[in-house]
């Protein structure tokens, strides 16, 4: 019995202590990228601009048509499954309520999460660990120049102002969605259908959405960054940080999704 008990405690305990080094780096991480990010402007040391506005153009314009083609597609399957069950009842006109409070405040946030997060947050991971790799991190700091001000804190400031973009883009668009398809398909009168979302949408929902989008874009790039700078190796090891990236990033995504939907619920 000891024999099959000592290797197991053993496993744990080398998981365990992994889990807690690894907290130990993100926590780390964090606080430089806030420090840099909020503290050292006031001391004379603002951001990158010039770097900042080109991330703005990677990860928000570049990203704007994969987000509106999806979009438009994911409001016009709402308002069909919808309308699936809402026809037994003869309440077609409560496909608009439908579509419209659940793309503001739950699709369109973690939707457009996920699609920069295999889109952007990959990048990052990727871009930070071939700079690792090839030593160019290093190099950086031999010349007085610390990385996290020099590559994540412009791409953080691009992603809290994208992110938020992108899900107002994936909002109205996923809403013309469910509007094109039931004023053609379902036949649905088009002036009904507009007043309706207008009735059941509030200022809570589009706050909600855009809370929780703000929140996933810290996320993502923390993430992204945090395994590309954990590239010890070379080109082998990048990918595999990468790809680790994408799957974090949705994970976590989906984790803090379930939180803040359960606190608005509560205080809202």
């Amino acid at each position: 019995m000891p024999q099959k008990v000592e290797p197991a405690l053993g496993y744990i305990g080398r998981k365990t202590l992994a889990a807690l080094k690894g907290l130990h780096k993100v926590s780390i991480l964090i606080n430089e990228v806030f420090e840099w990010t909020l503290i050292s402007p006031l001391r004379g040391k603002p951001p990158r601009f010039h770097a900042t506005v080109k991330e703005m153009v990677k990860t928000g314009y570049e990203s704007v048509l994969v987000v509106v083609v999806i979009a438009f597609f994911v409001g016009a399957i709402l308002a069909l499954q919808s309308a699936y069950q809402l026809k037994k009842f003869g309440a077609m006109i409560y496909v608009a309520d439908l579509v419209g409070v659940a793309i503001t405040r739950e699709l369109g946030p973690i939707i457009t999460a996920i699609i920069i997060a295999g889109r952007s947050g990959s990048a990052f991971a990727a871009e930070i660990g071939s700079m690792k790799a090839q030593e160019e991190v290093d190099a950086l700091l031999s010349m007085g120049i610390h990385p996290i001000r020099f590559l994540v804190v412009p791409k953080l400031i691009a992603m809290m102002i994208m992110q938020p973009a992108l899900t107002t883009f994936f909002d109205v668009v996923g809403m013309f969605g469910g509007f094109t398809l039931s004023t053609t398909l379902l036949d649905v009168n088009a002036a009904s259908y507009f007043n309706e979302t207008i009735k059941a949408l509030q200022i809570s929902d589009l706050v909600t959405g855009l809370v929780k989008a703000w929140a996933f874009s810290v996320l993502i790039t923390i993430t992204g960054a945090y395994h590309g700078f954990q590239v010890n190796a070379g080109a082998e090891e990048v990918g595999r940080r990468t790809t680790a990236s994408v799957v974090t990033s949705i994970f976590m995504v989906i984790f803090f999704d379930l939180f803040f939907t359960t606190l608005f619920y509560y205080f809202t």
